[in-house]
């Protein structure tokens, strides 16, 4: 069986948690570890019996993908990196060509990275039932049995099959009002939509050939020509960025799942949070006495029902029922249950081109990462922190100069033909326009301070004349 798990959501509702270069299945909100290795974690004893694993993801994340597959020390069979997000049927599709390049009859197990499940066990049951379903020829989907009328999901409507251990799908239901959520619940059938698939990779291709030709021949031609682009070295698969402008952008559901009659579910039982809002995060996160989710050190008087996240000192008095989320350079404030029109928030700020939907402070790079200490509209103050025996693209930039101060660790400077050799407390200069490097040499972290000077100091004024990483 392969494996396959979605990372290439953006995660909008949970902004400012959630960046487009660090969204919500990368960030660790539920203690100290990610969604995306909860997800890993739960699926161990599939990956350690013979399951392969594929993980579809946009590019620019492909190595904190890998990061948190190395954590857990797990070997990735393929990346499969987006360069634009054209949404899960093309991405289901091309994952589906590349299995079936050695078995078009192998079975994939298709897992959002951003979801949390409890009952490990049940779990593991629903997979092995689905497995034996889907090596019927059928499609099958997971449908968490409903304990709420909740009106953040969608729904299937389905009812049981006499002669398999599935039920069959009549409809899909978009997101219901707390009526219709209540109906459903009362009257019986109707299951919360969990975006879990189970099914042989020829059939979801026979299947989208049938109903979306157009996005099934864009998918070919644009797998075809990503295959043969492919270095043996590599464990990933990048699409091409210019052949993906062509695919359309439409979700599995529509594509497939409500036209094809292969479809039936599993009832799953157990307990699941796809984390899609604020509201959700706070079902899974502890509570004091006064059912306020809070930091140890804040201060909380005659207020009750909160979620406070903050890295800071928070102090209310009289609040109730609030959201309140506090990051380095963005404070989130909502009504509990208000939390799903955080997108509108994002929406505007990507209307403004804002880069706060993109980037936190601290940001993580494939060599390491780096913290923005201090800015203004001429200067930028950061620090940097390389890992040992990796280095940056060699670069230039057209609009800033850069000074370079190494705290600890060592530093190999090339500044186009020339090699300096930095140690602590020594510094270089980087003229605008000049191709540069920087190197660790060593086999401890090299932190250093850089202070950029400029009239535009954005982080895509970088050209990039080389890179270890295969960066464009």
């Amino acid at each position: 069986m392969i494996i396959s798990i979605l990372c290439g959501g953006s995660g909008t509702r949970l902004w400012p948690i959630s960046r487009s270069l660090m969204p919500k299945q990368f960030a660790k909100i539920i203690g100290d570890e990610s969604l995306l290795k909860l997800t890993l974690k739960r699926n161990l004893k599939l990956l350690q019996s013979g399951s392969k694993l594929h993980i579809v993801s946009n590019d620019k994340h492909y190595f904190l993908a890998l990061d948190t597959t190395n954590e857990l020390n797990i070997k990735v069979d393929s990346f499969i990196l987006e360069a634009l997000s054209k949404n899960t049927a093309a991405a289901l599709t091309i994952d589906a060509l590349l299995v079936s390049q050695h078995n078009p009859n192998e079975v994939i197990l298709v897992l959002p990275s951003d979801h949390i499940i409890h009952d490990d066990d049940l779990y593991m049951d629903c997979v092995n039932r689905a497995f034996e379903i889907a090596l019927d020829g059928n499609i099958v989907t997971f449908g968490i049995t409903p304990t709420t009328p909740h009106t953040g999901y969608g729904y299937i409507q389905a009812e049981h099959i006499n002669n398999i251990d599935a039920l069959r799908v009549f409809a899909f239901h978009e997101k219901p009002s707390e009526d219709k959520a209540k109906q459903y619940l009362e009257n019986g059938g109707f299951y919360w939509n969990s975006g879990m698939f189970c099914y042989q990779a020829k059939v979801l291709l026979d299947e989208m050939q049938r109903y979306e030709p157009e996005i099934f021949e864009s998918c070919v031609e644009l797998f075809e020509f990503s295959y043969k682009n492919i270095n043996n070295k590599q464990d990933f698969l990048r699409l091409d960025k210019n052949l993906s402008e062509n695919l359309i952008d439409k979700s599995i559901d529509y594509a497939i799942m409500e036209k094809t009659k292969k479809l039936v579910m599993v009832e799953a039982n157990f307990k699941w949070n796809d984390v899609g809002s604020f509201d959700s995060l706070c079902d899974e996160l502890p509570k004091d006495s006064n059912s306020n989710i809070t930091s140890s050190g804040n201060i909380l008087l005659k207020s009750h029902n909160n979620c406070i996240l903050s890295d800071r000192l928070v102090a209310t008095i009289g609040i109730d029922s609030c959201i309140i989320i506090d990051t380095f350079d963005a404070l989130l404030i909502a009504k509990k249950g208000q939390t799903q029109d955080v997108k509108q928030i994002v929406s505007i700020l990507n209307k403004n081109k804002s880069q706060l939907t993109e980037i936190h402070n601290q940001a993580f790079r494939p060599w390491g990462n780096y913290t923005i200490l201090q800015e203004s509209k001429n200067y930028k103050l950061k620090s940097i922190v390389v890992k040992p025996k990796h280095r940056l693209s060699l670069q230039k930039h057209y609009h800033r100069n850069e000074h370079w101060i190494v705290v600890s660790g060592s530093a190999i400077v090339q500044i186009e033909d020339k090699e300096i050799f930095l140690r602590p407390n020594e510094y270089t200069y980087i003229p605008m326009g000049k191709a540069h490097r920087l190197t660790n040499p060593g086999t401890i972290d090299l932190v250093m301070i850089e202070v950029q000077v400029g009239e535009y100091l954005g982080e895509d004024d970088i050209v990039r004349l080389e890179d270890d990483y295969l960066r464009k």
